[in-house]
């Protein structure tokens, strides 16, 4: 059961003029959760020693960019991810992970077989636990709050969103103006980059989960 009831999405707003500045997209490096596929929301875990070299790694993908604003989840697996990647951004808590309540450390499959249902967290939601959980559209709101505090620099330059998979994935969907479940459909790597614009007055993907070499399988 999803840990509210759920509302509207709110929509960002449209532009007058469609800013020139690309969003890009920042997913922290591996965690020992995210190699393993436990749910990481709230639970502030360090980067393996392999997630911080995908973290130097996306640093070396962002070299020919000057971004006018960087905003960084305040977990330590974002901050890292950012520092390694040569950024100095600001702390913002509307890029936090989902909050999974009381699936957090979980892997799906070990829901489902507690549920004997195949859930998934877009589709469903999460229980209250040691933290209230979020619905996908408590998730969305957070995602527009970010998309309307960035679209003012963008009309300047380039900014940078360092946070985490699932979050960003809805926060993607809300800036591309579709239904937040979308995320569901847009796979996200550990220590990924992802590139959004706008073409004339559409929001665009430019660049799509771009990391070091083809992703390996990751199943949460």
């Amino acid at each position: 059961m999803p840990s509210t009831v759920p509302t509207p999405p709110v929509s960002p707003p449209t532009p007058v003029t469609p800013p020139s500045g690309r969003l890009v997209l920042l997913r922290h490096g591996e965690t020992e959760w995210s190699l393993s596929g436990r749910h990481t929301g709230r639970t502030d875990l360090p980067l393996t020693a392999h997630g911080e070299e995908l973290a130097v790694a996306a640093g070396k993908l962002l070299d020919d960019y000057r971004f006018t604003l960087a905003l960084c989840s305040p977990m330590q697996r974002t901050r890292r991810t950012a520092e390694l990647a040569g950024l100095d951004p600001e702390l913002d808590d509307d890029l936090l992970e989902w909050d999974y309540g009381a699936y957090e450390g979980l892997t799906t499959s070990q829901i489902r077989d507690g549920l004997g249902w195949d859930w998934t967290v877009f589709a469903h939601g999460v229980p209250a636990g040691q933290t209230p959980g979020e619905t996908v559209e408590e998730v969305a709101a957070r995602g527009s709050r970010v998309v309307r505090r960035v679209l003012p620099a963008l009309a300047d330059g380039d900014v940078v969103l360092v946070g985490h998979g699932h979050a960003l994935r809805v926060l993607a969907s809300v800036f591309l103006r579709q239904e937040p479940r979308m995320g569901a459909q847009l796979l996200l790597d550990a220590g990924s980059v992802c590139v959004l614009q706008y073409d004339r007055e559409q929001p665009a993907i430019r660049v799509w989960n771009q990391g070091p070499r083809l992703p390996r399988s990751e199943q949460a």
